[in-house]
C-alpha cells in the first residue's frame, strides 16, 4: 500500500508568533475540541485580548482559544460580518458561536461560572429569536444543536435553543409558531418557510445574526441562491444584521465572501459586481496578517467591510492508496471496486473505526452487502448510511459512530459534512473522489480535532484511478483546490421567492427589486426579466392568464402584492425549496418497520416477486400501494440495485491537470510515488504503442477496426465537457464528410467512430479550429455562436425538456405534493411536458424555457469549461498517433460504447476476449504471470488483466468487476440500452441521468 504523506496543509496563523519549539496541540479528552490546551510556550496574540467569558468557559475544560478564534470574536465585537475558512475539525463552530454569545448576551460576560453559584437564580424571560444557524443538511441539525447548547448555560443562561427542519415533530413546530427560541438551527428551506409566515416581519425582524454553516456546499447551488435572497430580506428588516459563513474547502474565498455578505449592502447602495468584489477584497484582510486590527474606514453608506479569517493550524494530512497486487494494463470504468474487498477488510481490522465513502448510494449498498458476506463477524459493528435510509436508521448509525460502538460504516455524501465522529481513525474512498475539495472534506472526517492526523486512503476501482491518487496528493500539497460559483439569476428561484415574500406580509415591487439586486446571483438582473417574473406570479404569463390557479400574487389598492387565495398559499408552503428529485416511494416490511425510500422510477421497473437490495438487505417486492413499496426478506439470489439520480460527477479541472502532470513526470523517467510504480506497466505500454498526454500537447489517436474508423481525443476536461465537445466535433466532421458517427466519452477523453472511411488525421486540425466569430465572442466574455453550434450538435430539445421539469417544480408551475396528497413522477412528467409544449407554441419567449436551455448548457454540458477547453486546445500542439490496436487510454472509451449496444455476445465475454488479445499483443512476460499468481487474494479476483487467465475464467472475472451476476443475466434496472447503431454513450455511473444524443443521424451532402 502506498504510504506517501502529504505535507501539513496549514501552519500557524499569518503574523502569529513563530516559535521553533511551539508545541503541537494535544488531542483533547472528549467533546468537540475547538481550542488548544494550555502550554507554557503557548502565547496569546499580543493586542487581541480574549473576552473573559469565553476564556473562562474554555479554561474550565483545559483549553485556550486559538488565534483565529480571537480574531472572529474581535470582528464580531465591531459588528462585522465575515467568512471563517479553516480545515475540518479546527474549531470553526465554537469560534463563531462563542463570539455571538458574547456579542448578544452582555450579562454573561460578567456572570460567574455556574460552578461558583450555589443557589439557582431565577432567570429572566428568554430573549426573542436572535441567531439563525443554517445547516445544509437536516441530518446535521440535531448534532449541531447539541454542540451549540454546551456553552449556553455559562454564557447565555437565559437563552433557549431549538431545531426546525422537515424532521421536526408537529408538536414542536406548533410550539415554535407561538414563540421561536433565541437560537434556531434550521435549513434554507425551513428559513424560507418562516419567511412565508404572515407575521414574518415581527418574528424575524429582530434577528441579529445568521450563521451559514458549510457555505462551500451551498454556494454553487440554487439552495445558495435561496440563502442569498433570505439574507437580503432579513437585512432589509434589520440593517445591523451580522452574517457569518463557515467553510473548509474553497478555492475562491473573496468571491465566496462576496456572495455571502453582498445582501447586507444598504438599500440604494447598489454597485456593479466588480466594484463590490473589489470592495470586499480591499476590506477582507485577515486580522492576523499583521495589518491594523480594524479594516478600512467604512465608506459612505456602507457597513464595515467584512472579515475574511483563515484558521491556519498545524494539521497533518495523510493521503495514501490501497494498491492492488497488480495493475491492469487495460482498465475501464464502471467497476464497483469489489476486487479490492479483501484488502479493505484488512484495513477495517487494523483501525479502531473506519468510514468507507462511496460516490453513489447503489455502490454503498453493494459494498455493505459484500463486506457482510465476506466477513460475517462484522455483523453488528458494520453499518450502512445514506440519505434514502429512514431517519431512525441514520440516527442510530451516527450515534454508534460517536460512541465508538461501530467498527466501520459504509456511507455516501450523507456523512461528508458537519457531524463530529472523534473515534474515526481512518477514511477510505472507494473510487475516484473526482475533485480535491471532496477529497479533503472526506479526509477531515478522520482525526476530527486539532492536533490529530487526518488520513484518507484511496481504493481504486481500476488502474487509471491509481494515477489519480498520486495526482490528488500532488494537488493537495500544492494547495490547489476547486472554486465554486453562485448560479446566475435563476428565474425559477426568484419566482418562488416572490410568492414566499407575498405570503410573508407582501411586497412593493420597486423596493423588492432593490433588495433582490443586492444579492450576487441577481446583481445584474435586467428590468425586463424582473417584469416578466412579476407578470408570471400575477397571471402565469400571457399563455396561462385565463386560469385562476396561476393568479398567485396580486397587487392590492395600497400597492402591496399579496397572495389572495388560502388554498394557493397552502400549496406553495408545501412545496418550498429547490431540491428536486424523482418522487420517493417509501419502502417498508409488510405490516412492519419502514426502511427508507427509493425513487419511483426504480420501483416502476420491478414487478411483484422481483428481488432488490436496499438498507443492506435482500428484499422481495410484494406490492406497491399509494407510493409505498411493501416488501419481505428474500433468500439469496441475484438482486437488482436501486438507482438514484444525482450520482454523476465529472473530474474537476484541478485534479485533471494534476493527472496530466503525473503522465508528464513518467514520460521524463520519474517515478516519484508508489502509485506510479504500480501502474508503470500501463503507462509504459501507452508510451510504447502511442504516447502519454502531457501539458502543452493535445493527444489524438486513430485506429481502423472491423467496426470502422476510430478517433480518440484526450482533452482531460471531464465527462460533461467531453459530451458537448464530442457532439460539436461530430457536427463539424459531418459538414466536411456526410455520415453517421457513434460517440463515447469519459473523464479523460472522447471517441468518434465512423462506419465509413474517413481520414481523421487530415480532418482533425480543421475540426479543432476556433471559428473567427467564436474567438471574437470569447474575447468579449460572450459565447452565442458557440452555444448555437453546441445546441445544433445535440438532441438539446429532450435534454431541455428534462431540465424544464425541475424548473417548473421550483417555480410552482407543478407541485410534487399538495396538502394530504403526493403526486407520482409520471404525473409530474406529464404536467411538465404539457406546459413545455404550450410555452413553445404560444409563449416562446418564456423565461423558464430560456432558463432550461441555459442550465442545460451551464450544468449538464458545462459550456463555460467547454469554451475554456476550446481556447486551451488552440494553444496546444496536436499530436496524432496512428494505432495498430487499442491503447490503454483508448480501451476504456471502447468499453463505454459497448455498454450501449445490443449484441449476441455478452458484454463480459467481449471485454475479456479483447483484454486477452491485447495482453497477448503486449507480450506479457512470464515474470508478470508469476507475480500475478503469487499475489494477494485480491489479485486473483481481478483476473481479466492477467495474462494467465483461462478463456473460461476471464469472463467470470470481468463479470465480478462489473458486478454482473450471471453470464446471460439481464441488465439491472436503470441501465439503458440502445438498439441498432449507437449514436452516443452514457456514463457507467449510477444514475440513469440523460446523456445527449447527437442530432446527426445521417447528413447528406451535395452529390
Amino acid at each position: 500500500m502506498s504510504r506517501a504523506k502529504a505535507p501539513p496543509r496549514q501552519t500557524r496563523p499569518i503574523g502569529a508568533p513563530a516559535s521553533a519549539d511551539a508545541p503541537t496541540p494535544a488531542a483533547p479528552k472528549a467533546g468537540r475540541p475547538a481550542a488548544r490546551r494550555r502550554s507554557p510556550n503557548a502565547q496569546p496574540a499580543p493586542s487581541v485580548a480574549p473576552p473573559d467569558a469565553a476564556t473562562r468557559w474554555l479554561a474550565e475544560r483545559g483549553w485556550a482559544p486559538f488565534d483565529f478564534q480571537r480574531e472572529v470574536w474581535q470582528a464580531m465585537a465591531h459588528g462585522r460580518s465575515g467568512l471563517l475558512h479553516a480545515s475540518t475539525g479546527a474549531g470553526k463552530t465554537l469560534a463563531v458561536w462563542l463570539g455571538l454569545l458574547m456579542h448578544f448576551s452582555a450579562p454573561a460576560q460578567a456572570a460567574p461560572a455556574p460552578a461558583a453559584t450555589k443557589t439557582k437564580a431565577k432567570l429572566p424571560p428568554a430573549p426573542p429569536l436572535t441567531v439563525l444557524w443554517l445547516t445544509p443538511m437536516r441530518a446535521l441539525a440535531a448534532d449541531t444543536l447539541r454542540a451549540l447548547r454546551a456553552p449556553m448555560a455559562a454564557l447565555a443562561p437565559d437563552w433557549t435553543a431549538g431545531l426546525r427542519t422537515g424532521d421536526t415533530p408537529a408538536g414542536e413546530r406548533a410550539a415554535q409558531t407561538r414563540r421561536l427560541p433565541t437560537l434556531l438551527v434550521t435549513t434554507p428551506e425551513s428559513l424560507s418557510l418562516l419567511l412565508s409566515r404572515a407575521d414574518a416581519h415581527d418574528t424575524l425582524g429582530r434577528v441579529g445574526a445568521v450563521v451559514v454553516d458549510e457555505w462551500h456546499e451551498l454556494l454553487g447551488s440554487k439552495r445558495g441562491v435561496q440563502v442569498q435572497l433570505a439574507l437580503a430580506r432579513l437585512a432589509s428588516w434589520n440593517p445591523a444584521l451580522m452574517v457569518w459563513g463557515m467553510s473548509a474547502t474553497l478555492g475562491n474565498l473573496p468571491e465566496a465572501l462576496d456572495a455571502l455578505v453582498r445582501p447586507l449592502q444598504p438599500a440604494g447602495a447598489a454597485q456593479g459586481k466588480q466594484e463590490t468584489t473589489d470592495w470586499i477584497a480591499a476590506g477582507a484582510v485577515p486580522i492576523s496578517a499583521g495589518g491594523p486590527k480594524t479594516s478600512h474606514p467604512p465608506a459612505s453608506g456602507h457597513t464595515l467591510p467584512p472579515a475574511l479569517i483563515r484558521g491556519l493550524l498545524p494539521k497533518d494530512l495523510v493521503i495514501d492508496t490501497l494498491l492492488p497486487a497488480r495493475a491492469e494494463r487495460f482498465a475501464w470504468a464502471g467497476h464497483m471496486g469489489l476486487q479490492m474487498l479483501p484488502q479493505v477488510a484488512e484495513v477495517i481490522d487494523g483501525a479502531g473505526s473506519t468510514l468507507i465513502f462511496t460516490n453513489t448510494r447503489s455502490q454503498a449498498e453493494r459494498w455493505y452487502q459484500a463486506l457482510i458476506e465476506a466477513r460475517p463477524d462484522l455483523a453488528g459493528v458494520l453499518a450502512l448510511h445514506h440519505g434514502s435510509l429512514d431517519k431512525s436508521v441514520r440516527d442510530w448509525v451516527e450515534l454508534g459512530l460517536k460512541e465508538g460502538r461501530l467498527k466501520a460504516v459504509v456511507a455516501t455524501s450523507s456523512l461528508d459534512l458537519g457531524v463530529d465522529f472523534l473515534p474515526v481513525e481512518r477514511v477510505l474512498q472507494i473510487g475516484s473522489a473526482k475533485g480535491v475539495a471532496r477529497l479533503l472534506q472526506r479526509a477531515g472526517r478522520s482525526g476530527h480535532a486539532p492536533g490529530r492526523t487526518s488520513r484518507i486512503t484511496l481504493v481504486p476501482t481500476h488502474s487509471l484511478e491509481i494515477v489519480e491518487g498520486a495526482a490528488a496528493r500532488e494537488a493537495v500539497a500544492a494547495g490547489q483546490i476547486e472554486s465554486r460559483h453562485s448560479p446566475r439569476a435563476p428565474r425559477d428561484v426568484l419566482v418562488q421567492h416572490l410568492v414566499t415574500v407575498a405570503l410573508g406580509g407582501g411586497f412593493v415591487p420597486d423596493a423588492l427589486l432593490a433588495e433582490v439586486r443586492r444579492t450576487a446571483a441577481y446583481a445584474d438582473l435586467p428590468d425586463d426579466e424582473w417584469r416578466w417574473c412579476l407578470d408570471f406570479v400575477r397571471q402565469g404569463g400571457p399563455s396561462l392568464a385565463a386560469y385562476p390557479d396561476f393568479r398567485r400574487v396580486v397587487p392590492g389598492d395600497d400597492g402591496v402584492w399579496r397572495v389572495p387565495d388560502a388554498r394557493l398559499a397552502r400549496r406553495h408552503r408545501s412545496n418550498i425549496g429547490t431540491i428536486v428529485s424523482d418522487a420517493a416511494v417509501s419502502v417498508q416490511f409488510v405490516g412492519g418497520a419502514r426502511l427508507g425510500s427509493v425513487e419511483e422510477s426504480f420501483i416502476a421497473r420491478l414487478k411483484p416477486g422481483d428481488v432488490f437490495m436496499f438498507a443492506g438487505r435482500l428484499l422481495e417486492l410484494v406490492r406497491v400501494h399509494e407510493m409505498t413499496a411493501q416488501v419481505r426478506r428474500a433468500p439469496a439470489g441475484s438482486p437488482a440495485l436501486p438507482r438514484w439520480n444525482g450520482g454523476r460527477m465529472p473530474l474537476s479541472n484541478t485534479l485533471a491537470d494534476a493527472l496530466v502532470r503525473q503522465f508528464e513526470a513518467f514520460a521524463r523517467g520519474e517515478r516519484a510515488s508508489p502509485e506510479i510504480d504500480r501502474v508503470a506497466p500501463l503507462l509504459a505500454l501507452q508510451q510504447q504503442w502511442s504516447r502519454l498526454p502531457v501539458p502543452g500537447e493535445l493527444l489524438a489517436e486513430t485506429l481502423k477496426t472491423r467496426e470502422g474508423w476510430h478517433l480518440f481525443l484526450y482533452p482531460f476536461a471531464g465527462r460533461q465537457v467531453h459530451t458537448g465537445l464530442a457532439g460539436l466535433l461530430a457536427l463539424r466532421a459531418a459538414r466536411g464528410q456526410p455520415g453517421t458517427f457513434s460517440m463515447a466519452f469519459n473523464d479523460y477523453g472522447l471517441e468518434l467512430l465512423s462506419p465509413t472511411p474517413i481520414d481523421w488525421a487530415a480532418l482533425l486540425p480543421d475540426m479543432l479550429v476556433l471559428p473567427a466569430e467564436h474567438a471574437a465572442d470569447l474575447a468579449r466574455g460572450q459565447r452565442p455562436a458557440l452555444l448555437a453550434e453546441v445546441l445544433d450538435s445535440l438532441n438539446a430539445g429532450e435534454l431541455a425538456r428534462r431540465r424544464f421539469r425541475e424548473i417548473a417544480r421550483i417555480s410552482g408551475l407543478i407541485f410534487q405534493s399538495h396538502p394530504g396528497e403526493q403526486r407520482s413522477s409520471r404525473q409530474l412528467q406529464a404536467s411538465a411536458s404539457l406546459y413545455y409544449e404550450v410555452f413553445q407554441q404560444h409563449d416562446p419567449g418564456n423565461q423558464l424555457l430560456l432558463q432550461a436551455q441555459q442550465e442545460l448548457l451551464e450544468q449538464e454540458l458545462d459550456v463555460d469549461r467547454l469554451a475554456d477547453t476550446l481556447q486551451k486546445m488552440q494553444q496546444q500542439a496536436l499530436m496524432v498517433q496512428s494505432l495498430q490496436r487499442p491503447s490503454p487510454l483508448s480501451f476504456p472509451l471502447m468499453v463505454e460504447r459497448f455498454r450501449e449496444r445490443l449484441s449476441n455476445e455478452p458484454l463480459a465475454t467481449r471485454i475479456a476476449r479483447m483484454v486477452a488479445d491485447l495482453e497477448k499483443a503486449a507480450g506479457a512476460s512470464a515474470a508478470e504471470e508469476a507475480a500475478g499468481a503469487a499475489g494477494a487474494t485480491v489479485a486473483k479476483a481481478s483476473a481479466p488483466s492477467g495474462s494467465g487467465a483461462s478463456a473460461s475464467a476471464a469472463p467470470n472475472s470481468v463479470r465480478q468487476a462489473l458486478d454482473l451476476s450471471a453470464p446471460d443475466a439481464p441488465r439491472q434496472p436503470g441501465r439503458r440500452r440502445t438498439r441498432g447503431r449507437a449514436d452516443g454513450s452514457s456514463s457507467s455511473g449510477d444514475t440513469g441521468a440523460p446523456v445527449p444524443r447527437p442530432r446527426l443521424a445521417r447528413r447528406r451532402g451535395a452529390g
